[in-house]
Protein backbone atom coordinates (compact mmCIF):
# COMPACT_ATOMS: atom_id res chain seq x y z
CA UNK A 1 0.00 0.00 0.00
CA UNK A 2 2.93 2.28 0.94
CA UNK A 3 4.33 1.79 -2.95
CA UNK A 4 1.03 2.44 -3.97
CA UNK A 5 1.11 5.94 -2.08
CA UNK A 6 4.46 6.96 -3.29
CA UNK A 7 3.83 6.21 -6.78
CA UNK A 8 1.33 7.99 -7.52
CA UNK A 9 2.23 11.99 -8.49
CA UNK A 10 1.57 14.98 -6.33
CA UNK A 11 -0.86 16.54 -8.63
CA UNK A 12 -2.93 12.88 -8.73
CA UNK A 13 -2.30 12.55 -4.99
CA UNK A 14 -3.78 16.22 -4.46
CA UNK A 15 -6.94 15.83 -7.20
CA UNK A 16 -7.68 12.55 -4.93
CA UNK A 17 -7.73 14.31 -1.55
CA UNK A 18 -9.60 17.05 -2.80
CA UNK A 19 -12.56 14.55 -4.11
CA UNK A 20 -12.30 12.44 -0.86
CA UNK A 21 -12.69 15.48 1.30
CA UNK A 22 -15.91 16.29 -0.86
CA UNK A 23 -17.20 13.25 -0.60
CA UNK A 24 -16.39 12.99 2.94
CA UNK A 25 -18.65 16.40 3.44
CA UNK A 26 -21.65 15.49 1.20
CA UNK A 27 -21.85 12.04 3.08
CA UNK A 28 -21.93 13.57 6.69
CA UNK A 29 -24.12 16.83 5.43
CA UNK A 30 -25.07 16.54 2.55
CA UNK A 31 -25.43 19.54 -0.37
CA UNK A 32 -25.61 22.90 2.14
CA UNK A 33 -28.41 24.72 2.00
CA UNK A 34 -27.04 27.40 3.94
CA UNK A 35 -23.70 28.51 5.43
CA UNK A 36 -21.94 27.65 2.15
CA UNK A 37 -18.60 29.29 3.38
CA UNK A 38 -18.78 26.84 6.23
CA UNK A 39 -19.36 23.89 4.52
CA UNK A 40 -16.12 24.51 1.99
CA UNK A 41 -13.94 25.49 4.56
CA UNK A 42 -14.46 22.35 6.40
CA UNK A 43 -13.54 20.89 3.28
CA UNK A 44 -10.51 22.76 2.86
CA UNK A 45 -9.77 21.49 6.74
CA UNK A 46 -10.38 18.05 6.16
CA UNK A 47 -8.04 18.48 2.55
CA UNK A 48 -5.59 19.75 4.33
CA UNK A 49 -5.58 17.26 7.26
CA UNK A 50 -4.92 14.04 4.49
CA UNK A 51 -2.55 16.22 2.47
CA UNK A 52 -0.36 16.79 6.07
CA UNK A 53 -0.98 12.69 6.71
CA UNK A 54 0.42 12.09 2.81
CA UNK A 55 3.50 14.61 3.60
CA UNK A 56 2.41 16.32 0.03
CA UNK A 57 4.48 19.90 -0.10
CA UNK A 58 3.54 23.21 1.27
CA UNK A 59 2.40 24.48 -1.78
CA UNK A 60 -0.09 21.52 -2.03
CA UNK A 61 -1.01 21.81 1.46
CA UNK A 62 -2.23 25.43 0.84
CA UNK A 63 -4.42 25.00 -2.15
CA UNK A 64 -5.89 22.23 -0.72
CA UNK A 65 -7.12 24.49 2.17
CA UNK A 66 -7.87 27.41 0.08
CA UNK A 67 -9.33 25.75 -3.31
CA UNK A 68 -13.22 24.97 -2.28
CA UNK A 69 -13.33 28.62 -1.05
CA UNK A 70 -11.24 30.28 -3.88
CA UNK A 71 -13.78 28.25 -6.60
CA UNK A 72 -16.89 29.83 -4.03
CA UNK A 73 -15.30 33.42 -4.05
CA UNK A 74 -14.74 33.33 -8.22
CA UNK A 75 -18.21 32.06 -8.90
CA UNK A 76 -19.99 34.87 -6.66
CA UNK A 77 -17.92 37.48 -9.04
CA UNK A 78 -20.11 36.31 -12.25
CA UNK A 79 -17.41 36.63 -14.50
CA UNK A 80 -17.57 36.27 -17.87
CA UNK A 81 -16.77 32.41 -19.47
CA UNK A 82 -14.07 34.01 -21.65
CA UNK A 83 -12.07 35.07 -18.43
CA UNK A 84 -11.77 31.58 -17.13
CA UNK A 85 -10.59 30.74 -20.79
CA UNK A 86 -7.85 33.00 -20.29
CA UNK A 87 -6.98 32.33 -17.07
CA UNK A 88 -6.34 28.62 -17.86
CA UNK A 89 -4.36 29.56 -20.84
CA UNK A 90 -2.26 32.06 -18.64
CA UNK A 91 -1.49 28.94 -15.98
CA UNK A 92 -1.06 26.04 -18.44
CA UNK A 93 1.38 28.39 -20.34
CA UNK A 94 3.54 29.52 -16.84
CA UNK A 95 3.45 26.05 -15.07
CA UNK A 96 3.04 23.63 -18.16
CA UNK A 97 4.53 21.09 -17.08
CA UNK A 98 4.79 20.66 -13.37
CA UNK A 99 2.33 18.17 -12.86
CA UNK A 100 5.36 15.70 -14.65
CA UNK A 101 8.51 17.94 -13.32
CA UNK A 102 7.04 18.33 -9.49
CA UNK A 103 9.02 21.57 -9.86
CA UNK A 104 6.65 24.84 -9.51
CA UNK A 105 7.96 28.84 -10.79
CA UNK A 106 9.50 29.87 -7.70
CA UNK A 107 12.24 32.67 -9.10
CA UNK A 108 15.18 33.56 -6.86
CA UNK A 109 16.40 37.14 -5.95
CA UNK A 110 19.54 39.10 -6.12
CA UNK A 111 21.43 38.43 -3.27
CA UNK A 112 21.67 34.61 -4.51
CA UNK A 113 22.24 35.83 -7.75
CA UNK A 114 25.47 37.47 -6.28
CA UNK A 115 26.83 35.10 -4.23
CA UNK A 116 26.59 32.33 -7.48
CA UNK A 117 28.31 35.22 -9.75
CA UNK A 118 31.19 34.91 -7.04
CA UNK A 119 31.67 31.55 -7.63
CA UNK A 120 32.61 32.17 -11.78
CA UNK A 121 36.35 33.26 -12.33
CA UNK A 122 36.55 36.74 -12.90
CA UNK A 123 38.15 36.38 -16.05
CA UNK A 124 38.82 33.30 -18.45
CA UNK A 125 35.67 31.38 -20.16
CA UNK A 126 33.49 29.14 -18.38
CA UNK A 127 30.12 27.69 -19.33
CA UNK A 128 27.07 28.50 -17.12
CA UNK A 129 23.76 26.85 -16.99
CA UNK A 130 20.62 27.89 -14.72
CA UNK A 131 18.59 24.77 -15.17
CA UNK A 132 14.86 25.91 -15.02
CA UNK A 133 15.88 29.74 -15.60
CA UNK A 134 12.09 30.97 -14.75
CA UNK A 135 12.38 35.04 -16.49
CA UNK A 136 15.59 34.77 -16.78
CA UNK A 137 16.99 37.20 -13.68
CA UNK A 138 20.21 35.24 -12.56
CA UNK A 139 21.22 34.39 -16.19
CA UNK A 140 21.03 38.03 -17.05
CA UNK A 141 22.58 39.58 -13.89
CA UNK A 142 25.63 36.98 -13.59
CA UNK A 143 26.40 37.27 -17.96
CA UNK A 144 26.72 41.22 -16.48
CA UNK A 145 29.04 40.80 -14.17
CA UNK A 146 31.09 38.30 -16.09
CA UNK A 147 31.63 39.12 -19.35
CA UNK A 148 33.84 35.99 -20.32
CA UNK A 149 31.26 33.61 -19.34
CA UNK A 150 28.80 31.56 -21.70
CA UNK A 151 25.82 32.17 -19.53
CA UNK A 152 22.87 29.95 -20.30
CA UNK A 153 19.08 29.53 -19.19
CA UNK A 154 17.05 26.06 -20.16
CA UNK A 155 12.90 26.79 -18.88
CA UNK A 156 10.36 24.07 -19.85
CA UNK A 157 7.51 26.20 -19.60
CA UNK A 158 6.66 28.40 -22.49
CA UNK A 159 6.06 31.74 -20.97
CA UNK A 160 8.82 31.60 -18.70
CA UNK A 161 10.85 31.34 -21.48
CA UNK A 162 9.55 33.51 -23.77
CA UNK A 163 9.70 36.56 -21.48
CA UNK A 164 13.12 35.58 -20.46
CA UNK A 165 14.09 35.56 -24.48
CA UNK A 166 12.77 38.78 -25.05
CA UNK A 167 14.30 40.60 -22.27
CA UNK A 168 17.50 39.07 -23.16
CA UNK A 169 17.28 40.97 -26.17
CA UNK A 170 15.62 44.29 -24.93
CA UNK A 171 18.45 44.70 -22.70
CA UNK A 172 21.37 43.24 -25.03
CA UNK A 173 22.41 40.34 -22.48
CA UNK A 174 24.80 38.17 -23.17
CA UNK A 175 22.82 35.46 -21.42
CA UNK A 176 20.96 32.73 -24.29
CA UNK A 177 17.83 30.97 -23.15
CA UNK A 178 16.04 27.94 -24.85
CA UNK A 179 13.36 26.04 -23.87
CA UNK A 180 13.13 22.64 -23.00
CA UNK A 181 14.05 19.78 -20.23
CA UNK A 182 17.35 19.87 -18.73
CA UNK A 183 17.26 16.42 -18.12
CA UNK A 184 18.04 16.01 -22.26
CA UNK A 185 21.16 18.06 -21.36
CA UNK A 186 24.85 16.77 -20.61
CA UNK A 187 25.92 18.42 -17.66
CA UNK A 188 29.47 17.72 -18.61
CA UNK A 189 29.20 20.52 -20.86
CA UNK A 190 29.03 22.83 -17.75
CA UNK A 191 31.50 24.34 -15.16
CA UNK A 192 28.62 24.60 -13.23
CA UNK A 193 24.88 23.62 -13.03
CA UNK A 194 22.37 26.18 -11.21
CA UNK A 195 19.73 24.74 -10.03
CA UNK A 196 16.09 26.57 -7.90
CA UNK A 197 13.81 23.42 -8.07
CA UNK A 198 12.32 21.02 -5.42
CA UNK A 199 12.77 18.26 -3.15
CA UNK A 200 10.61 16.01 -5.67
CA UNK A 201 13.67 16.52 -7.94
CA UNK A 202 16.66 16.63 -5.82
CA UNK A 203 17.84 13.05 -5.63
CA UNK A 204 17.09 12.53 -9.52
CA UNK A 205 19.16 15.59 -10.45
CA UNK A 206 21.91 14.35 -7.94
CA UNK A 207 22.00 11.04 -10.24
CA UNK A 208 22.65 12.99 -13.63
CA UNK A 209 25.06 15.25 -12.34
CA UNK A 210 27.52 12.71 -10.52
CA UNK A 211 27.10 10.69 -13.64
CA UNK A 212 28.19 13.35 -16.07
CA UNK A 213 29.76 16.34 -14.30
CA UNK A 214 33.38 16.66 -15.05
CA UNK A 215 36.24 17.16 -12.48
CA UNK A 216 36.60 20.68 -11.43
CA UNK A 217 32.85 21.55 -12.13
CA UNK A 218 30.16 22.61 -9.69
CA UNK A 219 26.72 21.84 -8.97
CA UNK A 220 25.05 24.65 -6.97
CA UNK A 221 21.38 24.09 -5.66
CA UNK A 222 19.79 26.81 -3.86
CA UNK A 223 17.70 26.54 -0.65
CA UNK A 224 17.35 22.41 -0.81
CA UNK A 225 19.84 19.87 0.02
CA UNK A 226 20.11 16.20 -1.86
CA UNK A 227 19.46 13.31 0.43
CA UNK A 228 21.48 10.53 -0.07
CA UNK A 229 24.05 12.51 -1.68
CA UNK A 230 27.62 13.20 -0.24
CA UNK A 231 27.80 16.18 2.02
CA UNK A 232 28.12 19.55 0.02
CA UNK A 233 31.67 20.55 -0.29
CA UNK A 234 30.44 23.88 1.36
CA UNK A 235 27.01 26.14 2.10
CA UNK A 236 26.72 29.24 2.10
CA UNK A 237 23.67 31.47 2.92
CA UNK A 238 23.39 34.97 0.48
CA UNK A 239 21.48 36.95 3.72
CA UNK A 240 21.38 35.48 7.48
CA UNK A 241 18.33 33.47 8.37
CA UNK A 242 17.68 32.64 4.85
CA UNK A 243 17.63 29.46 2.46
CA UNK A 244 21.38 28.51 1.93
CA UNK A 245 23.48 27.79 -1.32
CA UNK A 246 24.45 24.19 -1.32
CA UNK A 247 27.75 23.88 -3.50
CA UNK A 248 29.14 20.64 -4.71
CA UNK A 249 32.32 20.34 -6.40
CA UNK A 250 33.33 17.21 -8.35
Amino acid sequence: MQRERRSLRPAVSALLISLAALAAMLLLFGVPDQHPVLFLAAQGAIALTLACLLRLAWWWRGMLLLFPLGVYTVQQLGLPPAFYLVLFLLFLTLYWSTYRTQVPFYPSRLPVWRQVTQLLPAEGEVHMIDIGSGLGDLAMHVAAQRPCARVTGIEIAPLPWLLSWLRARWRRSAAAFTRGDYQALDFARYDLVFAYLSPAVMPALWQKASREMRAGSQLVSYEFDIPGAPAPSCAVRPLPDKPALYIWRF
